[in-house]
């Protein structure tokens, strides 16, 4: 099976989870790690599962990532999973944290479910992670979230520690089930989904 996992990074995240989800995907098979203007939506179809990630920007997918849904040919050959990096804490440490992924990063999975739907592709599920925020974003949240200088110390201490061991061994995790959703049959050429 031919793998494509693509990516667009700024500041290194989403670089990280992609580099960990093409090291799990190619013990198996053809796997090939780009970097998002390394592709086109022609060169795409030549593989049998896409890989597509993204930092969260503006609450959604960054531009580029965005672009590449858009111009995705209809019904592609390939499956589809996405993953994207967030500056949002889990809930296990901040409790009002799964209103702040809903507010300021949900719209990345929905992005890559729609895309789907709309080009007729097999979209095969979503991988998310924290991630250290750029220094606008760090800027926003501390100005406009976190305004007290303890919470603030601590939130960007353990952000800045991500994505970390544990959620790179998540991203793999995520590889795996998704290639298990997926039955090759190399003597037909074709895929199905189990």
């Amino acid at each position: 099976m031919r793998i494509l996992v693509a990516y667009y990074s700024e500041t290194g995240n989403t670089e990280k989870v992609a580099k960990a989800i093409h090291e799990e995907v190619s013990r198996k098979h053809e796997a090939h790690l780009r970097k998002i203007d390394e592709v086109t939506p022609e060169t795409i179809g030549d593989y049998d599962l896409v890989f597509l990630g993204s930092p969260c920007h503006s609450t959604d997918v960054a531009a580029p990532v965005k672009g590449l849904l858009k111009a995705m040919p209809r019904s592609p050959r390939f499956r589809l999973a996405g993953f994207f990096t967030h500056s949002v804490s889990s809930p296990e440490r901040w409790p009002d944290a799964r209103d702040y992924f809903n507010i300021w990063a949900g719209r990345c999975a929905a992005s890559f479910e729609e895309a789907s739907r709309e080009k007729q592709a097999k979209f095969l599920g979503c991988y998310n992670c924290e991630g250290v925020p750029s220094q606008p974003v760090q800027e926003f949240i501390r100005n406009g979230i976190l305004k007290s200088a303890d919470t603030w110390e601590e939130y960007i201490e353990e952000a800045s520690k991500h994505p970390d061991v544990e959620d790179l061994r998540k991203a793999k995790e995520f590889a795996r089930n998704v290639l298990s959703k997926i039955r090759w049959f190399p003597q037909r050429s074709f895929l199905d989904c189990a």
